[in-house]
């Protein structure tokens, strides 16, 4: 029982970092090249990771888990961070906060393909309302959003579901923050000569919430936000302490009209809570029924 208290404790510490992504990316993309924010996020905490490890010791993992953690990497490490920091250039943090509510059902459904799992027919159900909604408000909004950048955040949500999902598999056998150390290091030697190439060539122009912006994904989002995560799906389980992703478009849209004061109109409230009724119906039914032949 503390086990798993511990789990969704830091389950929830896990989702309210990863809530303030959206909009610290939002505050660095102003000022930053996405590529170049995404490299020097990554970079630092690749770096940051790799003296984890060398610090307590940690073994390298096996060759046949460098298929999944390479999967981890490209999802949460590089493809999520460029995917948003590019959609973000078009689209604001709150508009961008709605496709999270697609966060939890994709990452189960790369749960399904990789674990094998058969989710009872309401599943999908649930899984086709979800996304319907999320289709029909990005082609109606015009508030706050673009066609390019709607596209681009539904690519990073598919990718980060992905690495979701991988991570959460390796977890049960490497554990939780070294899950994600390990894939921060694999991409390193790609990002960091990627940051130097990228790297502006005057600073000056960066203004404090760029870096402010730049600091908190490096640093939290990417690496001690993935600690908590990791460790609270390794503790609790992966379905249970999963579910705690449903509370994260709330938290990101008090956070972009706190920090940014964009608008979070009426709209973007429900359509995000249907969403999230959606993703928690498909979880609710997306293990087997027990006891049925």
């Amino acid at each position: 029982m503390e086990k798993a208290a511990s789990g969704w404790i830091n389950g929830f510490i896990g989702v309210a970092i990863f809530a303030g992504s959206l909009p610290a990316t939002r505050a660095a993309v102003a000022d930053f090249d996405p590529i170049f924010l995404t490299s020097a996020r990554a970079s630092i905490a690749g770096l940051l990771g790799l003296a984890l490890l060398l610090v307590l010791g940690q073994r390298r993992p096996a060759f046949v888990h460098l298929v999944p953690l390479a999967m981890t990497a490209s999802g949460v490490v590089v493809g999520f961070p460029l995917l948003t920091a590019l959609a973000l250039r078009h689209v604001t943090s709150a508009h961008s906060v709605v496709f999270v509510g697609l966060l939890p059902l994709c990452t189960a459904i790369f749960g399904v393909l990789r674990g094998g799992e058969r989710p009872r027919p309401v599943f999908w159900v649930f899984s086709i309302c979800g996304a319907a909604l999320i289709a029909g408000y990005a082609a109606i909004s015009s508030a706050g959003g673009s066609a390019q950048g709607d596209l681009l955040m539904l690519a990073a949500i598919i990718v980060c579901g992905m690495g979701y999902a991988e991570g959460a598999r390796l977890s049960r056998i490497l554990g939780g923050w070294q899950v994600i150390s390990w894939a921060l290091v694999l991409a390193l030697p790609v990002m960091l000569p990627t940051a130097l190439v990228t790297m502006p060539a005057s600073f000056e122009h960066v203004s404090r919430a760029a870096w402010l912006g730049l600091a908190y994904v490096s640093v939290f989002s990417m690496l001690i936000g993935f600690v908590f995560w990791y460790r609270g799906l390794a503790q609790g389980g992966i379905a249970a302490v999963g579910q705690l992703q449903l509370v994260q478009p709330f938290m990101g849209l008090a956070l972009a009209a706190l920090l940014l004061r964009e608008t979070v109109n009426w709209t973007m409230l429900l359509v995000t809570l249907a969403a999230v009724a959606c993703v928690a119906g498909s979880k609710r039914y997306a293990a087997p029924a027990q006891g049925k032949l």
